[in-house]
Formats: structure tokens, C-alpha cells, sequence
């Protein structure tokens, strides 16, 4: 997801989001009945909140029960342009998710991977390998024990 404007978003849009983070199954016409709009204006604003990029539709699994055992959080430290990392590390497979921040961290990678021995192969060969990475510390998950996309637009 790339950085973008933020759009404001109104009331009756912000009721869809809230329905599709609820149920992403959710249909048009049984989310127009509470909206008030009709089934093709909740369709288009649907489409246009997408192509925003707003929003993603997407089906979340538990990565443990789909093959991929070993998460992890890679913190990393960084030399010079700390974005340019964050693309690198981007582009890898394993890496699901990328911020930049601050504090001891310049930018946060979580990983999926299908064992240990390839969670080494990413960190050793790939991550640290990245120009402009100076150290990482990795965070491996042992149970997750919250996950939730359904706040809403607060």
C-alpha cells in the first residue's frame, strides 16, 4: 500500500467500511438496505474506495493452519535513507508488513515463513544483505493471541 492523500470520508461511507470489515462478504444490496443508497451506488462507492486504496478486500488466514508455522517482527536499524530499505524489504515475499518508525528502530518487517531454517535464510542472506540495513533484531511469535480487523472508522 503506498502512501496517499487522505480522503475524508463521509458518514454513509464510513457505515460500508465498517460493514466490509465486519463481513468482506457482505452484499451490496444487504449493505445499501442499511446505508439508505441503493445497491449500485454502494457497488461504486465500493470500487472507488478500493482504486483509492482506502481499502483492500482480502481473505485473512491464520498462517498456522495454511503452512507457514515461523512469524516473526524484524526490527531493523538503518544507515542513510531509511525508505529506500523499507522498499527493499517490501518486495520480499516473506515480508507481510513494513512501517517505518521511530525510536530503537527505523523500520518494523513481519515475516511469514514456512520453517526456521528459512526465517535464517531471509534474516542472514536477504534482510541483513539489504544496503543501508547496519542491524536487525527479530521477534518470534509464539502464539498469537489477538488479531482483529473490524475497528471500524473511528
Amino acid at each position: 500500500m503506498t502512501a496517499r492523500s487522505s480522503p475524508v470520508l463521509d458518514e454513509t461511507s464510513k457505515r460500508i467500511v465498517e460493514h466490509l470489515q465486519a463481513d468482506g462478504r457482505r452484499s451490496y444490496a444487504a449493505i445499501a438496505a442499511d446505508v439508505g443508497l441503493s445497491e449500485a451506488a454502494v457497488r461504486q462507492r465500493v470500487a472507488k474506495l478500493l482504486e483509492a486504496g482506502v481499502m483492500q478486500i482480502v481473505a485473512v488466514t491464520d498462517p498456522m493452519q495454511v503452512g507457514f508455522p515461523r512469524q516473526a517482527m524484524v526490527g531493523v536499524r538503518c544507515s542513510g535513507d531509511t525508505t529506500a530499505v523499507a522498499a527493499v524489504l517490501a518486495e520480499l515475499d516473506e515480508v507481510t508488513y513494513v512501517v517505518a518508525v521511530a525510536g530503537s528502530y527505523d523500520v518494523l518487517a513481519e515475516v511469514v515463513c514456512e520453517d526456521d531454517d528459512r526465517l535464517l535464510d531471509l534474516l542472514s542472506r536477504r534482510i541483513r544483505a539489504v544496503p543501508g540495513v547496519t542491524s536487525t533484531e527479530t521477534l518470534v511469535y509464539l502464539k498469537l493471541i489477538k488479531q482483529r480487523y473490524d475497528w471500524g472508522t473511528r
